[in-house]
């Protein structure tokens, strides 16, 4: 194509853009005849980015940009190729599309551009000596959608977290940052090896479902599941049975509870205090005598406790809890704790000094 076919081409696209776009697209025209191609980049990055571009964004890619694409940043090229292919029509459209992307930048001056399966990647990705965080964020994203799709919810919990890790929150759109905080609350309450949600109760992307009229009860759950609040876990057991994957899970649900009301229970005690029977068990966590021991044995081998269990006596003795994220209401409880302890160690300072007498030195 000719420099004047690009410059009819580029003014029939001004013509089309939305009037804010309008100063970009003649920006194009002068990078384009000066051979700027560092700031033509990050021209088209910043209109491909303006969701007012959709529409032009596959035709600007196919007629203009690719008729420099070798002088460009492999990378962004990549990124404005990802955006343009948004706008295909289908899947079939978009999968040839992305091969010949693909296609154009596997050579080796674009490593980092190119990788042909999650696997390849990884291997790739700890390589390289340096890689840009959208690089990392594009294949923590790839690794997370794979995994929600083979319902792996561990995992796709783990790789979630790291996506959002590499990337501006304050730039996601808010209804991707409802369905990321949506789809993570629900895998750490499904999945068969998450018990700790710390993580995930400290990152801003729950605020996502706090603003949600309907599904701000899945933040609810999750701090009830924390602090092992039956009575709270109880009061939004309806919106369990009305949600298919977690229904779907509910007995698993239900053992969780359970488990997260006896690591409770013993973390409100004092560690000289931590043997406890069955019975008191029993009733701090409502599971019926029974299957107490059970109930014991599951936490000592997912790790939440440690210590042993006197099948005699029927008596469990913890000596260690599983740390976790702690709400007011159990930071509340342990200043309690502190302030019995320093209570308690003065009392025996005055003990020791009453029972010393003449032989503690002033």
């Amino acid at each position: 194509m000719s420099a004047d076919a690009i410059a009819d081409f580029l003014a029939e696209q001004r013509d089309e853009a939305p009037e804010e776009l309008q100063p970009l697209v003649l920006d194009f025209e002068n990078y384009w005849e000066r051979k700027l191609w560092h700031q033509l980049t990050d021209a088209l990055v910043e209109f491909f980015n303006h969701p007012g571009s959709a529409p032009q964004r596959l035709s600007f890619y196919k007629t203009f940009i690719l008729k420099f694409a070798d002088k460009i940043n492999q990378l962004k090229l990549v990124q404005l190729a990802l955006k343009a292919a948004q706008q295909c029509k289908d899947d079939n459209e978009r999968l040839e599309f992305l091969q010949s992307v693909a296609k154009k930048v596997d050579n080796k001056n674009s490593q980092d551009a190119l990788v042909k399966d999650l696997d390849e990647a990884e291997q790739k990705l700890d390589s390289l000596d340096s890689v840009e965080a959208i690089v990392h964020a594009a294949f923590y994203d790839a690794n997370a959608t794979y995994y929600q799709r083979k319902n792996d919810f561990a995992n796709y919990y783990r790789t979630a977290l790291l996506y959002l890790a590499c990337v501006d929150l304050t730039a996601m759109p808010e209804q991707e940052r409802f369905k990321r905080a949506y789809f993570l609350s629900v895998s750490a309450l499904v999945s068969n090896s998450i018990y700790n949600f710390g993580e995930l109760l400290l990152h801003p992307i729950l605020d996502a479902l706090a603003k949600s009229e309907d599904d701000s009860w899945l933040r609810d759950l999750l701090f009830a599941f924390n602090r092992g609040d039956l009575a709270a876990y109880d009061v939004l057991s309806d919106h369990i049975s009305e949600n298919r994957l977690l229904s779907e899970h509910a007995t698993h649900l239900k053992q969780k509870i359970y488990l997260a009301a006896l690591t409770e229970a013993v973390f409100r005690r004092p560690p000289h205090d931590r043997a406890m029977t069955f019975t008191t068990i029993a009733e701090e966590t409502k599971v019926s005598p029974g299957e107490i021991e059970h109930l014991i044995m599951k936490a000592l081998s997912l790790g939440l406790l440690r210590g042993t269990i006197d099948q005699v006596d029927e008596v469990a003795h913890i000596t260690w809890v599983q740390p976790k994220v702690l709400d007011m209401k159990q930071v509340a409880n342990l200043r309690q704790r502190l302030l019995d302890w320093d209570a308690s160690v003065n009392q025996l300072g005055n003990w020791i000094e009453g029972a010393g007498k003449d032989v503690w030195a002033a």
